[in-house]
């Protein structure tokens, strides 16, 4: 769909995406003072959305906004307006749009509220029986990960580090402990028991990570979360990385090292298969 068919939400209003506008003053433009939340939707279902909605409340919460809004209302009117079917939904909230630019957070300021849909992407062919590369890179971002922020800097450069090295995904490390990646959540299969580092301020909790956890319970696989050391990831059986528009991707090459055989696992397989029925029964 183009972006002229395509209808988002501004502040109140329904348009095309293409006429949507902000101030140059709005300070999620200025200075990055704002939070999102990307919401997966199957067959017109938001995918577990109390739970990214209750993400988004905690990351307001944390850096002092105050936004009275019904994003569930929101979330419907978005997918009924653009068809239903398969799609993500972007909300992003900001401070708004003071007279002047000022590092002060205003006393008493109206919130930007943007929302839009967009494609879903599908994971490639090559990703599915290949599987990912990723490279691990040093973390360098600020200290409150655990806030789905706009100011995404120091994460597009980590991206961007790992494309540099032909690898599709970043994964972080922090004095030797693995973070998360630069736009994913992180597993290791290691001594026959599936890890991932546990909630912190060095990385954000994952709603489609938690889901992934419950659904590999199901399946009978035994999940904890528990620091991984960098040299423990490059010795694990499986590695994984998963996002709310990645799902859940194996990592095959590790800075240039096979993961396992070198090929999508066995474990990896058996979730990924179940993750499909229960996204579209959630």
């Amino acid at each position: 769909m183009s972006d002229r068919h395509r209808l988002c939400f501004l502040n109140g209003e329904m348009l095309p995406l293409a006429d949507a506008k902000v101030s140059v003053l709005d300070r999620s433009f200025l200075f990055g003072d704002g939070v999102y939340e990307v919401i997966p939707v199957y067959d017109g279902q938001p995918f577990v959305l109390d739970s990214h909605l209750q993400r988004l409340a905690n990351s307001l919460a944390a850096v002092h906004m105050r936004c009275a809004f019904d994003f569930a209302n929101l979330v419907a009117r978005l997918i009924e307006q653009n068809g239903g079917g398969d799609m993500a939904i972007y909300i992003q909230v900001s401070r708004g749009a003071p007279k002047e630019r000022n590092h002060l957070i205003p006393a008493a300021m109206e919130a930007t509220v943007f929302a839009m849909t967009q494609d879903f992407p599908a994971p490639s062919e090559k990703a599915m029986e290949s599987g990912l590369s990723a490279t691990i890179c040093a973390d360098f971002r600020w200290g409150r990960c655990d806030i789905k922020a706009t100011s995404l800097l120091a994460n597009v450069l980590l991206r961007q580090q790992a494309a540099d090295q032909d690898a599709d995904e970043a994964i972080l490390e922090r004095d030797g402990m693995i973070t998360e990646g630069a736009s994913s959540s992180v597993f290791a299969l290691i001594d026959g028991t599936l890890r991932t580092p546990e909630d912190a301020p060095t990385l954000l909790p994952g709603t489609t990570r938690d889901r992934v956890i419950d659904v590999a319970r199901d399946q009978g696989i035994t999940v904890v979360s528990q620091g991984i050391g960098k040299a423990e990831l490059y010795q694990a059986a499986e590695v994984w990385i998963c996002s709310a528009l990645r799902e859940l991707l194996p990592v095959t090459r590790l800075d240039g090292r096979a993961v396992g055989d070198g090929l999508p696992g066995p474990v990896w397989k058996k979730v990924y298969r179940a993750f499909q029925i229960a996204k579209r029964t959630c």
